[in-house]
């Protein structure tokens, strides 16, 4: 008789009664004391989650293990340290996704069953009774009759009002306004508008289509230009899209499928969910939160400036509330906008988060100086072999990267040419600062263009081709060498054997940039052929 409410995860205390009765795991031989499955009646399992029976597995389950404890059943531990299975027999060693395929598999060539999708799905709300959103386009008749709004008088804009708030008797906003509501057609019959509003967000399930089309007067969009453009190749968002406008849009995709007028089942080819960009917040010994710009470093400690009281600096998503927002207009304001890309770019892979750290901006600064004073001092009449050979390395480097979003170790294979042309001190040819100004433009556009004008262009580079590579001239004397964090590896590098230090030490730093979340780099050890220590804290 509980509410979902009283059934779900505020609540503290698991009760049930045992039925007295059990189930058979098939799995088990006859006579194994496991073979046989207490069945309880538990209020925890919500309604909305299926019906029938549902295997609870307290070792693997943080409310089946409450239920557990509270019941005082025996609980199996199913997942060691290490993420694989144990006291599962012959699973024991797989993955967890390992370990479903396998006894999927197994089920099946026993005939006890075979693999099969659910899905759960909850009523989307789609109407709103507020004043923002999308009108629906619809007229209600006298006589309870409902007809869509003519394509002549389309889109319906919303009325002006000087009052938001819902009426007494419980009507929308825009049931306030009385003349735009009542509508009369040529025959003199008087329509009502539907006062409900779509979401505001309901344009946005579908804009990628108008898109493909944006300046067409007579349609949403062209079937041609639909067929030609769709599907789309990537889709980047948080992981939060996934359950909202992903969602959302491949819903209505579906239905615009379904009609006929699109093309494709799907809108996207391939979902990346990006990483967020945290920052550093601090609070005080009551827990209170500090604001970033009141608070101090004195060797290795933070200190709020006010009181000197010491705080905690803490790991965190940028927010308002946390008070560790970071104005990138500032940033600009001091580095440049191509420094500020360069940055969020090196931070680590485009997945995983990462904290942003002021402390480093100065050296994305650096190398964008460094490869500017290549070309700054005038281009060279003949080409280094050297230099030639690390740029098509470099060129095959950046484009393999950028083909799966590899932005960290992109530029970290183009700070290891500017390093090589830096330390050949034999400058860059006309065609050599070109072919670079093409590799920088997706990171620091302006520096890349400067560079392209430099070389005698007038045109933006963004027109030009991508430059190619010739594997007849790559290095292939490369080493593969271990990268530790505090002494223990955690990654291994591919690395020219002619790699300078700082070349090894950027490779490295690019390889575990998500590893050194909230971590600061205290010295990079590098010991050339061997390996690089990070030693951070």
């Amino acid at each position: 008789k509980k509410s979902d409410l009283e059934r779900a995860e505020l609540q503290k205390k698991k009760t049930g009664v045992f039925t007295g009765a059990y189930a058979v795991n098939p799995v088990f031989e006859e006579g194994d004391s496991r073979r046989r499955i207490p069945i309880w009646v538990a209020d925890y399992v919500l309604m909305s989650y299926g019906t029938g029976a549902i295997m609870c597995v307290p070792g693997g389950d943080a409310r089946d293990l409450e239920f557990a404890e509270t019941m005082g059943l025996p609980v199996i531990e199913i997942e060691g340290k290490d993420g694989c299975m144990i006291h599962s027999e012959w699973l024991n060693g797989k993955t967890i996704e390992e370990a479903k395929t396998a006894m999927c598999s197994w089920l099946k060539d026993q005939g006890f069953g075979e693999e099969k999708v659910t899905y759960r799905l909850r009523d989307w709300l789609f109407s709103r009774q507020r004043y923002w959103g999308e009108p629906f386009p619809l007229l209600h008749g006298p006589d309870g009759e409902t007809i869509l709004v003519a394509e002549a008088d389309l889109p319906v804009s919303l009325p002006e009002l000087d009052d938001f708030s819902p009426s007494a008797d419980g009507a929308p906003p825009l049931a306030r306004a009385k003349e735009w509501v009542q509508v009369m057609d040529d025959s003199g019959k008087v329509w009502t508008r539907e006062t409900n509003s779509m979401p505001q967000w309901a344009g946005s399930c579908w804009y990628y289509l108008r898109f493909l089309d944006p300046n067409n007067a007579d349609s949403a969009w062209d079937h041609d230009a639909e067929k030609y453009w769709m599907p789309v190749d990537l889709y980047v968002g948080g992981a939060e899209h996934a359950v909202l406008h992903l969602l959302y849009a491949r819903f209505w995709h579906k239905v615009l499928f379904d009609c006929g007028l699109v093309s494709t089942r799907e809108p996207f080819q391939k979902l990346v969910n990006q990483g967020m960009v945290q920052s550093f917040a601090f609070k005080n010994t009551n827990g209170v939160l500090i604001p970033v710009e009141e608070v101090e470093e004195k060797d290795g400690a933070f200190f709020q400036k006010s009181d000197g009281m010491e705080v905690e600096r803490i790991v965190a998503k940028m927010s308002k509330s946390l008070r560790n927002v970071v104005n990138p207009d500032e940033v600009i304001a001091e580095f440049g906008a191509d420094t500020m890309r360069l940055y969020e770019a090196f931070m680590g892979p485009v997945t995983a988060s990462a904290p942003w750290n002021p402390r480093d901006l100065p050296g994305a600064h650096r190398f964008l100086q460094r490869a500017w004073r290549l070309v700054e001092e005038g281009l060279v009449p003949e080409e280094n072999p050297s230099v030639e050979r690390a740029l098509h390395g470099c060129i095959k480097k950046t484009t393999a990267d950028l083909e799966v979003m590899g932005n960290n170790t992109a530029l970290a294979a183009m700070m290891e040419f500017v390093n090589v042309a830096t330390k050949e001190k034999s400058g860059l040819t006309l065609s050599q600062a070109e072919r670079f100004a093409l590799l920088l433009n997706p990171f620091a556009p302006h520096l890349a263009e400067e560079i392209w004008r430099l070389a005698g262009h007038d045109a933006s580079c963004a027109w030009e081709p991508w430059p190619t590579f010739d594997e007849s001239l790559l290095v292939v004397d490369t080493l593969e060498l271990p990268v530790q964090i505090n002494g223990k590896v955690r990654a291994r590098i591919q690395v020219s054997s002619s790699a300078d230090a700082k070349t090894l030490e950027d490779a490295a730093m690019a390889e575990v940039a998500s590893m050194l979340d909230g971590k600061t780099l205290r010295k990079a050890i590098v010991v050339p052929g061997r390996l690089i220590n990070l030693v951070v804290e």
